[in-house]
């Protein structure tokens, strides 16, 4: 379909929801083009109409993320493939701390996580469609990486993190951790 870069399907083994799609695309605006509302929620395939149960655009929800950290991706890593795991937290914050909140998430808290063995890569993005607001997605080798000593030491290791994290709100089943489970591992 055009403006799809990549996607996945992934089985949460920790957290949920319990099934998630994800796509790499182009733009955010793919989600509307005729193209894409043809497919997906006005004419869905047989699969996808057996799997909602007949209820089509039922126990689906589609959000669309801009990127918002690192500020540019490396031009190779648009041809890496989906993670073969993954954590994905989802959050809300307060309004009056948001400025301080993007500050510390950019600065001290992922950057941490990037030193932990296991972490591939790690991005922020910020809604453009949907809700909660912010989403982080950390690319994982393997689905324990966020049960290592390593990445509990660095979780509420750095004094800022433990002001910030009071007002975060984090989604129903977030952090979730997930496997790839297509394209097949």
């Amino acid at each position: 379909m055009p403006g799809f870069l990549n996607a996945g399907r992934y089985v949460a083994v920790k957290g949920g929801p319990k099934y998630l799609a994800m796509y790499e695309l182009e733009e955010v605006n793919v989600l509307r083009t005729a193209a894409f509302l043809d497919a997906v929620r006005y004419k869905p395939s047989p699969w996808r109409q057996k799997t909602s149960g007949g209820h089509v655009g039922r126990n689906y929800i589609l959000n669309g993320y801009r990127q918002i950290w690192p500020a540019r991706t490396n031009p190779v890593e648009l041809t890496m493939e989906m993670p073969r795991s993954m954590q994905m937290g989802r959050i809300d914050i307060p309004a009056g701390v948001e400025e301080e909140f993007n500050e510390w998430y950019n600065e001290a808290y992922i950057p941490g996580y990037l030193q932990v063995p296991g972490v591939i890569r790690a991005r922020r993005f910020v809604v453009v469609d949907g809700q909660p607001k912010y989403l982080t997605v950390y690319e994982f080798e393997h689905e324990r990486v966020s049960e290592s000593e390593a990445w509990r030491a660095h979780q509420f290791g750095h004094p800022w993190t433990r002001r910030v994290r009071r007002s975060m709100r984090l989604d129903d089943g977030s952090p979730g951790v997930y496997r790839r489970i297509y394209p097949a591992l």
